[in-house]
């Protein structure tokens, strides 16, 4: 009696066809990439990363945590009061910037600004409401732990070094100058290198919301 088998040769041109298929499938039914516009190119991420969940505290010693991030646009800078330079001349560029976005009320709806005082040593909640007041008293100033701090700085991709003292108590911090923006579902999107134009950084801010 002769047995009915298939032939090796079959059987591997079966398994490649069915393969092929898979492969047709998943090109036809996968959504389409949107292209990212040149202006956008290095300052969208490869792709969205979740914030996860952290601890500090406001200017107004109200608890500040991932839940205040949701809902909103967030701008969020890494710095510190005593800082000289950098953050002074950012803080008036996010300033200017959301003047910018005020002329076009939906682009500034559920916007936000963040400065993350990277120098909880000398930034104690009432210097960092000084400091806000000064440029916008909308915006927010937080702080808290070492810990606290440098586990949201590690998820943003910031860094900073707290360089030796000239003086007691006296010393400068060398940071990070982005500006990085938050997406209403906590996500980390993009960033806004130096040098900061606030008529660049608005104009930005509405494509990406736009593509959001």
């Amino acid at each position: 009696m002769s047995t009915n088998k298939s032939s090796p040769f079959g059987t591997i041109l079966l398994a490649l066809l069915w393969v092929g298929l898979a492969v047709a499938a998943v090109i036809y039914f996968r959504p389409s990439v949107t292209t990212i516009p040149d202006e956008l190119l290095g300052v969208l991420r490869p792709g969205p990363k979740q914030i996860e969940q952290f601890d500090l505290v406001d200017q107004n010693n109200k608890p500040f945590r991932l839940e205040q991030l949701e809902n909103k646009w967030t701008f969020m800078f890494f710095g510190y009061t005593f800082c000289p330079d950098i953050c002074p001349t950012t803080m008036s560029a996010l300033t200017a910037a959301i003047s910018e976005l005020k002329n076009s009320p939906a682009a500034a709806k559920d916007v936000q600004v963040i400065f993350v005082s990277v120098d909880p040593q000398r930034d104690t909640t009432e210097k960092l409401a000084n400091y806000m007041s000064f440029f916008n008293k909308e915006f927010t100033g937080v702080t808290g732990t070492r810990k606290e701090l440098d586990g949201l700085v590690s998820q943003a991709g910031a860094g900073y070094a707290i360089e030796p003292e000239t003086a007691p108590g006296e010393y400068l911090v060398s940071h990070t100058s982005a500006i990085f923006l938050i997406n209403p579902d906590g996500e980390l999107i993009a960033s806004f290198s130096q040098p900061h134009y606030p008529a660049t950084i608005a104009q930005q801010f509405i494509q990406i919301r736009d593509m959001h």
